[in-house]
């Protein structure tokens, strides 16, 4: 299952996000915020964290905020959420691969939409590569 959420900075990427993967037949969540208006964003960067942490495997989640910084760090507080904050694609596959991110954060303010999506198709669409040395970095920064 996948899982959106953001605060009030974020709110109008995340509904982009949302109609993008609507259009592309991707099921989703969407966790909150629910309007542009200010809010803090470490319990939108949380409650996703702990849903993605607690619904299995193959859950993944998609955090905005202005930065991306902010709401990535409060997710990365959970136990078993590895959130990357991301600003083009390259990263966001390579920490698929490599280090089996299961939450991708975008900042409104620093991205795009059009880049936004591709950062999001590049996190969607690239699974772990399972190698024994990432499988052992991974649970290295284990909580």
């Amino acid at each position: 299952m996948l899982y959106l959420a953001c605060d009030g900075a974020g709110f109008p990427l995340k509904r982009h996000i949302a109609v993008y993967l609507q259009e592309k037949g991707i099921p989703f969540t969407d966790l909150g915020t629910d309007s542009a208006a200010p809010c803090d964003y470490a319990p939108f960067g949380r409650k996703l964290a702990e849903t993605v942490t607690g619904d299995g495997k193959d859950a993944r989640g998609i955090l905005v905020c202005g930065t991306g910084a902010g709401i990535s760090m409060a997710a990365n507080r959970v136990k078993g959420a590895r959130c990357v904050c991301c600003s083009e694609p390259a990263t966001a596959r390579l920490a698929r691969e490599h280090n089996d991110a299961n939450i991708l954060a975008i900042g409104a303010r620093i991205v795009g939409t059009e880049l936004a999506e591709d950062i999001l198709t590049a996190f969607l669409d690239t699974p772990f590569s399972g190698a024994e040395r990432h499988v052992r970095r991974i649970a290295d920064i284990e909580l």
